[in-house]
């Protein structure tokens, strides 16, 4: 597989994400469902969204893992969240090193949502590729 990313602009390393990636010669891809705070019991968290973004992270490491994918290899990485101004205040230095710490160069779109299900407050949608 090959992997290019395309980010024009000076600003865009202050993002997190590029503007752009391309990928060739691909084996697969996995197109995951938004994941977010729910335990094992399939009970959603009603902590707050920092402490769900811990646990929606390793739920997203535990899928794309045992789909037999590399977090290095997403490509796209959605986020949905119930206020982007928490996100960004409470949350970023959890989210930038979940990216540094697999090297992701990823396309993002974040967009705040009125509500998520039940108590859940962030949501992450990842394709990941091979």
């Amino acid at each position: 597989m090959q992997k290019t990313s395309f980010d024009p602009w000076a600003w865009g390393k202050n993002t997190n994400s590029v503007q752009a990636v391309e990928v060739k010669q691909s084996e697969g891809t996995l197109y995951c469902s938004g994941q977010v705070a729910i335990n094992l019991d399939g009970i959603p968290s009603s902590e707050d969204m920092r402490s769900q973004l811990v646990q929606t992270i390793a739920n997203l490491e535990q899928l794309i893992s045992e789909s037999g994918y590399e977090c290095k290899n997403i490509v796209r990485l959605n986020v949905f969240t119930t206020n982007t101004n928490d996100f960004f205040n409470t949350c970023m230095d959890i989210y930038v090193p979940f990216l540094m710490k697999h090297g992701i160069q990823q396309a993002t779109t974040l967009l705040e949502v009125k509500g998520l299900f039940a108590t859940l407050t962030v949501e992450l949608e990842a394709t990941v590729v091979k």
